[in-house]
């Protein structure tokens, strides 16, 4: 411990130094067991499912202030080098040699306010084999890119000839026009809402039967039906119950 101070296991001391810390967490009916203290403005704290994002970025519930414990177990107690927010993402470098760098990126999931842990190595784990071209393009001077006026965080495309104009879309979030015509649109996502737009629970069932089938099902089968109007709710429910399989 710098200063040569000596800590007991799981204490708190105070170094002077800001400090990440991360507590076991008491509430024995939570699904994240531990505590996340990040030391920016007067202290943020989250529950989370681990210590580091190691092989996975890690879920992060905001909570109040308050309910950090007045006597923390404290699992982890590091000396922070930086903590910026930046955005939509709070940059984290720790004060030792290895596991040093990491990122909370506020995002969205299932309509709802998300947070995540992740490392580079966790973000490159998500994102196998993508890198960022760093190339110039032949014969290009400068390229303009129409960003969405709803974009609130766009990309700055650092390093590029690249010159960015804030405009409405009729899709996508960064897009190129040429003739006065949209001829190319890309849509940023991050992972969580990637995964929640491609829900497969929630794409749209396949159709019913139509009135004509259940009627020609029904007389094949003895019932007596009208040969117009609306069926009897027992005769549609008679050709669901020997169709189990098939949407209402």
């Amino acid at each position: 411990m710098p200063g040569g101070v000596i800590a007991e296991p799981d204490a708190v001391v105070d170094t002077g130094e800001v400090q990440l810390l991360i507590a076991r967490n008491p509430d024995p009916d939570s699904r994240l067991p531990y505590l996340l203290r990040v030391p920016l403005g007067a202290g943020l704290v989250f529950r989370t499912a681990g210590t580091w994002p190691r092989t996975n970025a890690l879920y992060c519930y905001p909570v109040s202030d308050s309910e950090w414990p007045a006597e923390p177990e404290i699992v982890e107690q590091v000396p922070v080098r930086s903590c910026v927010r930046r955005g939509a993402a709070i940059d984290l470098v720790l004060d030792r040699a290895r596991e040093n760098r990491s990122q909370l990126v506020f995002t969205t999931a299932r309509g709802r306010e998300a947070v995540f842990w992740q490392s580079a190595r966790t973000r490159k784990q998500a994102r196998p084999n993508v890198r960022t071209p760093t190339a110039r393009a032949t014969g290009i001077a400068e390229l303009e890119i129409v960003v969405d006026s709803h974009e609130q965080y766009p990309y700055r495309f650092t390093g590029q000839q690249v010159r960015t104009v804030r405009r409405a879309l009729p899709c996508g979030d960064y897009g190129l026009i040429a003739g006065g015509r949209l001829v190319a649109a890309v849509e940023r996502k991050s992972m969580a809402d990637l995964v929640t737009s491609t829900d497969l629970e929630r794409a749209p069932a396949a159709p019913g039967p139509s009135t004509a089938e259940i009627r020609a099902w029904a007389r094949e089968h003895g019932h007596v039906v009208p040969n117009r109007g609306r069926l009897r709710p027992e005769i549609i429910g008679a050709w669901h119950a020997a169709h189990p399989s098939t949407p209402a």
